[in-house]
């Protein structure tokens, strides 16, 4: 067996192995003429180890016949799988189907003298057929023709695509490239050219390249695949080359020492350097990636240290902005952004961003295909490749990751997890190299936004426990304020008891000269003065109410518990809560009977409980008002009560704004607040019912609400006995 007809055997074995291989995993369109390529390749190969053992002219004819039945197809095949790959097979489809014919017909021809006829012996050793028919050159011209048409295409659609799309192209013609540079030495003896014919070792790499090209999609970094697979055809050539080349020209020495043992030498040495090959593969792998891989890995290094001290970082929005800032200065992207998830809204809102474009949307749905599918699988995904997926084995998911991906400008989106739960997600633009996302690129972004979480949760725990300090100064001063309700109203009432003095002392000086004879002009400034102290009287009076319904609320009720009415804690409600909303604006309907059981409570406590609720369904029905904008609106409280056992059931329903399904578990949360302004509550109002009627009184409050439409409070309250 000489070299050509080893070379043969070994291209038929691994193209046909490669035919099932891709037949079994691949069900697109492009896979299926691959199979087909493979075939045409793996037919080629074992014509060749045919005539590489063909003991005589005849034999070899047939066998060239056998490998060109292989070769006709081809370029064919090849023309066929790049318009399948650059998507212009519809463009060419009358090409490609003149392509198929004429390859029919050379089939036919394959099997006459018009083809080729005779054979010469080349290198003492290969039967070799020589072009004696009209239409071999024929075959040839659009065999090559085919060949360059394909690889043009190629490079057009290189320099229109970006992205992990143009190292697959690469792949494919590279692979493709080596893979006819090498079949091309099978013709050059055709042409006088005395080459030996070693090419078709090549083709199984290239035949392995494209394969892997086409199953995967996120591929290898291309300098590395073909660094790589140059390593192994030299560490390998060493291994096998010194071996068969000792064997070859030192045969008769080795006999003249060893006798019929010379082998023993050669295979010696074959196994030694098969022992250490491994080894070296290895080393200079290594030391080759390193080398080209040196940037990536640097900017890799920087993430994972910006990664450790993120943690002590306290401020969210610096945090937020030093994160896109670091992504997209390290590793040179077009643009990156930062969304967190919002429980209110049920959304992931963007918060930070950098050299983000117009266009980019501002909110993400929690219920979204893309939101839905990382919380499950919790993994990063790349945009070439659900874009692949989607156009290779097309579905709801993968077309609706596409679209969303697309539609957020990402080439690359990171989940942020925290104990499983997605907190929110990084946005990454393409490398402005122009290069891959490689699995060390999602590790090291992965880690990044993973300690990223938890950073931004910290920040957002210092942030909110900030303003809950705030919040509780605000409430201590507001009750120290309450403890000196006293004294202050007893120096304002003092206040308003001298002026109170003084204008009756001014009315009786009026009334003691209104019989006195006085000019009109005189006579109307004395009127004029004795309304004014009339008023000052009126409004005296009026502060003293209002200071006397202040003392009553801060009050903290030691006289303790008794019987009271429910018109009793309304009417005293409705006193104080005057002075706080325009009772005008809305109506107040008491919906229940005279004769309801008295209660057994603290009248000034449950007094605080009903301001609160009527309070806080005023500024509901506001809210209402200024955001449906409804014609003829009017906002409408109605209170209603019922026997209910032991207990008295008391419900306060207003038709305001609602509270929001996400905000009903809250509700009595403190701190926590729905009004549409943090300064109209503390958020304190609500925890501060709940304490009264559930602490201090044994009942039991509970509401119902449908946002837009209102909210009912129900208040279960001991009868008293």
């Amino acid at each position: 067996m000489n070299l050509f007809a080893l070379g043969g055997l070994i291209l038929g074995c691994t193209c046909l192995l490669l035919a099932l291989l891709v037949s079994i995993y691949g069900r697109s369109k492009i896979h299926k003429i691959w199979v087909l390529f493979n075939l045409s390749v793996g037919f080629w190969g074992i014509g060749a180890f045919l005539i590489g053992i063909s003991n005589n002219p005849q034999k070899a004819l047939f066998a060239w016949r056998i490998a060109h039945i292989g070769g006709i197809f081809i370029p064919v095949c090849f023309f066929h799988t790049v318009c399948i790959f650059c998507k212009i097979d519809e463009k060419y489809k009358k090409v490609i189907y003149v392509a198929y014919l004429q390859g029919f017909f050379f089939l036919i021809i394959n099997w006459t003298n018009l083809f080729m006829s005779k054979i010469v012996t080349i290198f003492d050793s290969i039967y070799y057929h020589q072009s004696a028919g009209f239409f071999y050159p024929i075959f040839f011209m659009i065999w090559v023709g085919l060949v360059v048409w394909g690889h043009f295409e190629l490079i057009i659609y290189y320099k229109n695509n970006s992205g992990a799309i143009r190292n697959q192209i690469l792949y494919l013609f590279i692979g493709m490239f080596v893979g006819f540079l090498g079949g091309t030495t099978n013709f050059l003896p055709m042409f006088n050219i005395n080459f030996y014919p070693i090419g078709n070792f090549t083709i199984p790499l290239y035949c392995l390249i494209v394969t892997y090209a086409i199953l995967k999609y996120q591929l290898l970094d291309i300098k590395i695949a073909v660094t790589r697979t140059g390593l192994f055809i030299f560490t390998y050539s060493i291994v096998l080359g010194i071996p068969f080349f000792l064997a070859t020209w030192s045969q008769p020495y080795l006999f003249s020492i060893l006798n019929d043992k010379w082998w023993l030498v050669p295979l010696s040495l074959m196994a030694i350097l098969a022992t250490v090959g491994p080894f070296v593969y290895i080393f200079l792998e290594r030391k080759a990636e390193a080398r080209i891989l040196r940037a990536q890995k640097r900017y890799q290094n920087s993430l994972k240290q910006a990664a450790i001290g993120m943690t002590r970082i306290r401020d969210l929005n610096r945090l937020l902005n030093l994160i896109v800032h670091i992504v997209t200065k390290t590793v040179r992207i077009s643009h990156a952004a930062i969304y967190l998830y919002d429980e209110r809204s049920e959304q992931f809102l963007m918060e930070s961003g950098r050299n983000i474009g117009s266009n980019q949307p501002v909110s993400v749905s929690k219920k979204s295909t893309l939101m839905i599918w990382m919380k499950e699988k919790q993994q990063a995904l790349v945009y070439d490749q659900v874009k692949h997926k989607a156009e290779e084995t097309p579905n709801v998911i993968t077309c609706e990751l596409e679209e969303q991906m697309r539609t957020l400008n990402a080439a690359a989106i990171i989940p942020g997890l925290l104990e499983y739960n997605l907190g929110g997600f990084l946005i990454l633009g393409e490398k402005k190299s122009k290069e891959l996302y490689t699995d060390d690129d999602l590790a090291v972004f992965q880690v990044l936004t993973s300690q990223a979480t938890l950073a931004i949760e910290n920040a957002k725990f210092i942030q909110e426990s900030r303003i809950m300090q705030e919040q509780i100064s605000h409430t201590e001063k507001m009750a120290t304020i309450g403890t000196m309700a006293d004294g202050l109203s007893h120096q304002i009432n003092n206040r308003f008891h001298a002026l109170s003095l003084i204008a009756g002392d001014t009315l009786d000086i009026i009334k003691s000269i209104d019989g006195l004879e006085v000019s009109v002009e005189v006579k109307n400034v004395i009127n004029q003065i004795k309304y004014a102290m009339e008023r000052i009287k009126s409004n005296v009076v009026q502060g003293g109410e209002v200071v006397s319904g202040l003392l009553k609320y801060t009050r903290s009720g030691e006289q303790g518990f008794d019987r009271i009415t429910l018109d009793q804690i309304v009417d005293g409600t409705l006193a104080m809560v005057c002075y706080k909303i325009k009772l005008s604006e809305i109506d107040i309907v008491r919906n229940y009977s005279q004769y309801n059981p008295n209660i057994k409570g603290n009248l000034v406590q449950l007094e605080e409980v009903f301001f609160n609720l009527i309070d806080n369904a005023y500024d509901s029905t506001v809210e209402r008002r200024l955001l449906l904008n409804e014609p003829g609106y009017r906002g409408k409280i109605t209170i209603t009560a019922e026997h209910f056992g032991e207990n008295l059931r008391i419900k306060v329903e207003d038709n305001g704004i609602g509270v929001k399904p996400e905000d009903q578990k809250r509700l009595f949360t403190p701190f926590f607040t729905t009004k549409a302004s943090s300064h109209k509550g503390t958020g304190l109002g609500l925890y501060v019912i709940r304490r009264i009627i559930v602490e201090n009184h044994s009942g039991r409050i509970s509401f119902e609400s449908a946002y837009k439409k209102g909210t009912a409070f129900y208040i279960d309250l001991p009868i008293y006995k």
